[in-house]
């Protein structure tokens, strides 16, 4: 239902009264200031709008990945999307009764109902760095976080400054 990007951004949160909090902790894990060889990214095929609690789902797929087969000192893994757009929902009663409750679609703006960030064909999802042992953990890791998300993805393998196929 939200997954096509449809009109303008909707994310002036100012004017706004209760958006629900991002369910994304945080954006960073494993050792920020590492040195490894190997950076690996998750990149979108499709344009479309990634939820924030999709988001979540791939961070903790991929996270719980690369812990268990590569330690937790030998990665850094970085969410590059941020969960901007502001989700409305127009929300029917149902049941008996309903149609002295609800308004239909008279002034059917919605109330917010969550966030989601607006994706375009090629962008960076998520990027890992990884030592080059541990290249094959990586790429698993970032499949199970692939499958968690609305769009078809693919991964692209940099090693140092140029690209590896």
């Amino acid at each position: 239902m939200y997954s096509q990007i449809r009109g303008q951004a909707y994310c002036r949160r100012e004017y706004m009264g209760g958006v629900p909090a991002s369910r994304i902790n945080t954006f960073d894990l494993g050792v920020p200031n590492g040195d490894f060889a190997i950076t690996i990214s998750l990149k979108a095929k499709e344009g479309c709008q990634i939820r924030h609690t999709a988001l979540e789902a791939a961070r903790i797929s991929c996270n719980r990945i690369l812990t268990k087969m590569a330690g937790g000192a030998n990665y850094h893994m970085k969410i590059r999307v941020y969960p901007h757009h502001v989700l409305r929902e127009n929300k029917l009663a149902t049941g008996a009764g309903a149609d002295r409750v609800s308004s239909g679609m008279r002034a059917a703006f919605g109330k917010a109902v969550g966030t989601a960030a607006r994706v375009h064909p090629g962008q960076s999802l998520i990027t890992v760095r990884v030592p080059l042992q541990y290249v094959e953990a990586a790429k698993e890791a970032l499949w199970s976080a692939s499958l968690k998300l609305p769009t078809p993805c693919f991964t692209e393998i940099e090693k140092g400054a140029e690209l590896v196929h």
